[in-house]
């Protein structure tokens, strides 16, 4: 339990009537069955609040979190909402990251779920994949979604998520596996960080990257951020950024960790 202590620490944190009732500062969280226990009442509060406001969608989303299968690592309540799920078990010889983009929120949480399901399928035995939606999002259509204001806020809790992540295990090999606004967050977060990968996928653009870790970049053929203008920097798949790319084949935006670029980005998780 000291290792998952060290891992993350934070707050639980949800409205109930209105308030924010937050963990007593410092509180650790991390797998362990009194975590787990804490987290599953906390989510399940946030449920009942969301059903009694009339948020059903919310309230649906939130209930099929709680129940004792799954581990989560953190949760807030608030806004959209942020939560930082595991898949699998710590430790393990190999680690996935995966930081989604713009719109990403409780409500629409299960493409996520989804998405990090199938890599640990794909990735087998000795794999473990953490969905970190550890940030509120902006919305995908947005003047928060052409702007760095979210990245640089979320930054920085990602750093720190990633490097007590490796200081807990440091036998794991970790990849940063970054979703359309989520390569943002992961290139304002790079410099120094203890990953060995670094995969963009579904961006067309991001800040200029100081990172020592391979950085991969794909982007689908059916996915339509091939047509948004670079705002953010140059655009990952240019001969000039210096990625190494990979195949996403046919994907389209939402559709990065399906066939066969899951497959792609499955082989730099496990093998690069």
């Amino acid at each position: 339990m000291k290792l998952w202590a060290l891992l993350v620490a934070a707050s639980v944190a949800l409205p109930v009537g209105g308030q924010t009732i937050p963990a007593p500062p410092g509180t650790p969280v991390g797998f362990s069955p009194a975590h787990q226990v804490l987290t599953r009442e906390a989510i399940g509060r946030a449920a009942r609040f969301a059903a009694d406001r009339g948020h059903f969608t919310r309230a649906a989303s939130l209930r099929a979190m709680a129940v004792l299968e799954r581990t989560f690592l953190a949760f807030d309540g608030h806004d959209g909402g942020q939560a930082v799920e595991l898949f699998g078990t710590l430790p393990a010889r190999t680690v996935a990251v995966v930081v989604p983009g713009a719109g990403t929120t409780l409500d629409a949480y299960g493409r996520l779920r989804g998405g990090a399901m199938r890599l640990r399928a794909a990735l087998g035995a000795g794999s473990a994949v953490v969905a970190w939606l550890g940030y509120p999002t902006p919305r995908l259509v947005s003047l928060g979604s052409v702007t760095t204001a979210r990245a640089v806020a979320a930054a920085p809790r990602l750093r720190a998520f990633v490097i007590r992540l490796a200081a807990a295990f440091p036998q794991a090999r970790i990849s940063l596996l970054c979703h359309s606004y989520g390569a943002v967050v992961c290139a304002r977060a790079a410099p120094g960080l203890p990953v060995k990968n670094l995969v963009l996928y579904g961006t067309s653009s991001v800040p200029a990257l100081r990172t020592p870790a391979t950085v991969w970049a794909g982007r689908g053929r059916r996915d339509w951020i091939a047509n948004v203008p670079p705002v953010f920097g140059p655009d990952p798949l240019s001969p000039g950024f210096g990625a190494r790319r990979f195949d996403a084949g046919d994907a389209g935006h939402g559709d990065y960790l399906l066939g066969d670029s899951l497959k792609s980005i499955a082989a730099i998780v496990a093998h690069a």
